[in-house]
């Protein structure tokens, strides 16, 4: 399926360090930081393992988009994908998307899995849009370092 982006200077590339405060900036304004994670730790953690996989949508010069992919041999896992509240519904979650899809192939990866918050109904619709389907499982999780926000 093809993305219809209505922003045609829209670049996809690499994070850059430089990108760091608009990068936790956009988090923060899409509601996905949380108190007990760092988002700055998040992306130093992320520059030491693929960071090929970490990636944000810019035009005019300005950051709109972000996402997080990384393959660990048997699954990829999808992060961090936030869009700017003016340029959503505009192709660029699609755009992040297709190019972290194309990362995390590249590697080899066989299938693609991300968690949402259960009560983020435009994001289960979003990816169910892009093919994504619920899985079957219970997520579980447990902190081995507990990060206190910046």
């Amino acid at each position: 399926m093809s993305a219809h982006v209505d922003h045609p200077a829209l670049v996809v590339r690499p994070f850059a360090p430089a990108d760091t405060d608009a990068v936790v900036a956009l988090w923060e304004t899409a509601g996905l930081t949380r108190p007990w994670n760092d988002p700055r730790k998040d992306i130093a953690r992320k520059l030491d393992v693929q960071p090929e996989g970490f990636l944000v949508a810019v035009t005019d010069g300005k950051i709109i988009g972000s996402v997080m992919a990384g393959y660990d041999g048997h699954r990829g896992w999808v992060n961090y994908l936030a869009v700017a509240p003016h340029a959503r519904r505009s192709g660029v979650g699609r755009s992040l998307m297709a190019e972290a899809e194309r990362v995390l192939e590249a590697l080899g990866c066989p299938k693609v899995n991300l968690q949402i918050r259960a009560t983020n109904l435009a994001a289960v619709r979003f990816y169910e849009a892009l093919g994504y389907s619920a899985d079957d499982v219970i997520s579980l999780g447990r902190r081995l370092e507990h990060d206190t926000a910046v």
